[in-house]
């Protein structure tokens, strides 16, 4: 199989990822399947001939264009002097990824998948390809890009080498969370991190993505997670994104609940110089749930995009979405969410809010809430709001002798437990506290 050629007008819309590059990653995956090959051959033609976006497209409204290059950017290999540095807040991790590969850190990851209870799969993607290849070809990035992000959605499944694949067999329920850690190390360093979860049946579990820089280097971060909740399954999906703040990232989210199922997400958003989040949720049969959330921490001129999707697409379904941003300094939030239900989608029962709290004159959120009903039975809100620390409180902490910085944040830190308080471990709440307190005291 021939690389692609490119026309000489679209090599700018490529910057390092040409097709030298692509067919340089492809020679190192000679053992993938022969369909998965095919189809990053296919994802790389319609990254090199898509146009970057504009400032005219209503999906990138709001969006910094002109941060959006993929120029200064390089593909580099592990390096055994990063691998001790790997450390997650949420303890040791099942998985460890540095730089787009699976890398055992010695003393740092949890139990191989032969400990956990039977049937349980934690293996990378690579290996599902071969060995769980129907289980792989059926949810691998199964559901097309609708957010905008088509191209760069593109360019992760063109380059990507390798990630999690996670498999929970029906009635099986997890007491611990699988953990699993994504490392970019090196200046200019790329990563395309990808998680795959597979929940079937009646079965429970708890999957948390942390994303991580090993150094305050430029990098660059395609990233996406496939989920999927089978019938009764109940998934909780925490992802922590921490990569340095100089890092340009995209990450993908596809979630599909069938029925009576329930997926509860949450991403937490903390580094990166510009980081844009997508988010796509399913409901696919009667009495499924899905509750999004995400909380973010904006410091100096960071700017993060987010964009959300709930598609109703069976009678009886239920959707929660709430997201909310502290903004300190100059930095700027986007959110643009749309619920829809379809024609056949009666009773459903869809709420959306984002709430955005000003921790200085000089942030800017904006936000647009949106709905598309075509069914006459239904309940479905939205809304959106900003707003400054109450006054009355900050005076309240100042004449307890609590200073003003440590006021402000421990007003944040309650602007955020509406969302905190939905996890139900406390562990992973104490974790994600402690990410948050290290954002306002680097």
């Amino acid at each position: 199989m021939s690389a692609p050629t490119l026309p000489t007008e679209t090599k700018s819309a490529v910057g390092v990822f040409t097709v030298d590059a692509f067919t340089a990653q492809l020679a190192r995956q000679s053992t993938a399947p022969a369909w998965l090959l095919e189809r990053k051959h296919a994802a790389y033609e319609k990254f090199a001939t898509l146009p970057m976006p504009k400032r005219t497209d209503e999906s990138w409204r709001f969006s910094n264009i002109a941060g959006l290059t993929l120029e200064g950017f390089e593909n580099l290999n592990p390096r055994g002097d990063e691998r001790e540095r790997v450390d997650t807040p949420f303890g040791p991790a099942n998985l460890t990824f540095i730089n787009n590969t699976h890398v055992p850190v010695q003393g740092a990851e949890r139990a191989p998948s032969d400990a956990l209870p039977k049937g349980v799969l934690v293996t990378t993607l690579a290996r599902a390809a071969i060995h769980h290849a129907d289980l792989f070809r059926a949810h691998f990035m199964a559901q097309p890009q609708k957010l905008g992000s088509e191209k760069f959605a593109s360019l992760h499944t063109a380059f990507l080498n390798d990630g999690a694949f996670i498999y929970i067999p029906p009635g099986v329920e997890l007491a611990a969370p699988i953990v699993v850690t994504h490392v970019v190390a090196g200046s200019g360093a790329t990563v395309f991190p990808h998680t795959l979860v597979i929940a079937e049946e009646n079965s429970k579990a708890t999957v948390i993505d942390y994303f991580v820089s090993a150094d305050d280097s430029v990098h660059f971060a395609c990233g996406a997670n496939d989920l999927y909740a089978g019938h009764g399954a109940q998934l909780t999906y925490v992802a922590a994104q921490n990569w340095s703040r100089d890092t340009l990232s995209f990450q993908f989210n596809s979630t599909v609940v069938r029925r009576d199922a329930r997926v509860k997400s949450l991403n937490a958003h903390l580094g990166g110089r510009q980081a844009r989040h997508e988010s796509l949720s399913q409901l696919q049969a009667p009495g499924g749930f899905s509750e999004m959330l995400a909380l973010t921490v904006a410091a100096n001129t960071q700017e993060f995009d987010q964009r959300t999707l709930q598609i109703h697409q069976a009678p009886n379904t239920k959707s929660d979405l709430l997201y909310k941003n502290a903004l300190r300094d100059k930095t700027r939030t986007i959110f643009s969410g749309l619920i829809v239900v379809d024609p056949d989608a009666q009773k459903t029962d869809a709420y959306q809010s984002n709430r955005n709290l000003m921790l200085s004159d000089e942030a800017e959120a904006n936000s647009l809430p949106g709905l598309e009903i075509q069914a006459n039975d239904v309940r479905c809100t939205h809304g959106a709001t900003s707003s400054r620390i109450d006054p009355e409180q900050e005076f309240y902490l100042q004449s307890r002798g609590i200073g003003k910085a440590d006021a402000a944040e421990l007003l944040t830190f309650a602007f955020f437990e509406e969302v905190l308080a939905r996890i139900e471990s406390d562990a992973v709440r104490e974790s994600l506290r402690t990410l948050i307190r290290a954002k306002f005291n680097p």
